[in-house]
């Protein structure tokens, strides 16, 4: 770098709980989003969020007209997110001597570690999308889509870039790229897309704060004495390698039915504690709740401890079960899949998990943070709670509605 500065630049308050993080662009020869970042830092943000904007993280190629810096570096290769080097300057994807190698990555990694966006959106060009791979919150994505006119869509996965470094580190936040068209930006468009990210910030704020009252629940606890803490611990220690029962930090909420007709089998085989029959293993199986399809949820067990629910993710995961012998059983019930998505859209909000990892339990093996050590165990999941089940769960959970009682 030639000493250009780059800088950042905040509008809004600074104690605002959603933060927005906006670059106009990484690649010299993509400059359209700039007009976004111009047309941003006239524009006062909503109430809750305060936008961080940057105009270039890449002065220098800009200045030159090159996609890469001035070392012939492309920097959206050159983060330290499954970096692989190879190529030479201004190859036209040189991924740089090593990750993290050039001075601008590191300035927008310091950037991003400071602030801690909950969103991050990064201008490029010439697709014409927005980027739904790499991790990102997709009700997010698809939200940005819709209000700025680009649809969203799954570009090949890259090495080595800003996005996929940033939803690593901090998966509970969201990172995208934006494809703005070829060319420049009209005025309309680069008013539309800066509406856009301060729409995406207000919905965040609405998202948090509508899940902040806890719907109510029963405490219809099950026996997790001493006895069986100690049990979760030895099993967290086979399964995971961690010396603790404890559930530390959720990162994930999975989804269950139980099948069965009625609640109180489910909580007698959750209180029995029995030991599974291939390896004679205790604890029990169990889940944190249940949901019955009347609408009540019960929860069994305190948000501290891990609950045997999930091979591979117990040790960062809540488990809810549902009342039910199918999804379809357990979607169709208007008050139960009401209560069941207030929970989870509680639940996430508390812990601040994406809906990204609002999974079912057959999705359990594509999870980012599934585990296990014992071989034979590795890859057992479940059939319940479908991926295409979920996807119609997911998309639920962003009414806002789901802040108020239910109402026929």
């Amino acid at each position: 770098m030639r000493g250009t500065p780059i800088v950042a630049v905040r509008s809004g308050p600074a104690d605002a709980p959603v933060r927005v993080l906006a670059t106009g662009s990484i690649h010299g020869t993509e400059p359209a989003g700039l007009a976004v970042i111009r047309r941003l830092r006239r524009l006062a943000p909503p109430e809750g969020v305060q936008v961080w904007t940057v105009r270039t993280v890449n002065p220098d190629g800009l200045a030159r007209g090159t996609r890469q810096n001035v070392h012939g570096v492309d920097l959206n290769r050159n983060f330290p997110r499954r970096w692989r080097g190879g190529g030479q300057p201004f190859d036209g994807y040189y991924p740089g001597p090593s990750a993290a190698s050039e001075p601008e990555t590191r300035a927008l990694m310091r950037l991003v570690r400071r602030i801690r966006p909950d969103i991050s959106i990064h201008y490029h060009q010439d697709f014409g999308l927005v980027n739904l791979t790499g991790g990102p919150d997709a009700a997010i994505v698809r939200d940005y889509g819709r209000r700025s006119g680009l649809p969203a869509k799954r570009l090949p996965g890259l090495r080595g870039t800003a996005t996929g470094w940033q939803n690593t580190r901090f998966p509970r936040a969201s990172a995208f790229v934006v494809e703005l068209h070829g060319g420049a930006l009209s005025a309309a468009g680069a008013r539309r897309h800066a509406r856009a990210v301060l729409a995406v910030g207000a919905s965040q704020v609405v998202r948090a704060s509508a899940a902040a009252e806890r719907p109510a629940i029963v405490w219809s606890p099950i026996p997790f004495g001493a006895g069986r803490v100690r049990q979760m611990r030895a099993y967290a220690r086979r399964h995971y390698g961690l010396d603790r029962a404890r559930l530390l930090e959720p990162k994930a909420i999975v989804e269950h039915f139980t099948a069965t007709s009625t609640y109180r089998p489910a909580w007698n085989t959750f209180a029995a504690n029995a030991p599974d029959v291939e390896f004679g293993e205790r604890p029990g199986v169990c889940a944190h709740f249940i949901v019955d399809r009347d609408g009540t949820i019960h929860q069994l067990v305190r948000l501290k401890w891990m609950c045997r629910h999930t091979v591979g993710l117990n040790h960062v995961a809540i488990g809810i079960e549902h009342v039910g012998v199918s999804d379809a059983d357990v979607m169709g019930r208007r008050r139960q899949r009401y209560a069941s998505l207030r929970l989870t859209h509680w639940l996430a909000s508390r812990y601040g998990i994406p809906y990204k990892d609002v999974i079912g339990h057959s999705e359990s093996l594509s999870s980012p943070y599934h585990r296990e050590r014992v071989a034979a165990m590795r890859n057992r999941t479940h059939g319940d709670f479908s991926a295409k089940t979920m996807r119609r769960y997911r998309k639920l959970l962003e009414d806002p509605q789901l802040a108020l009682p239910y109402t026929e």
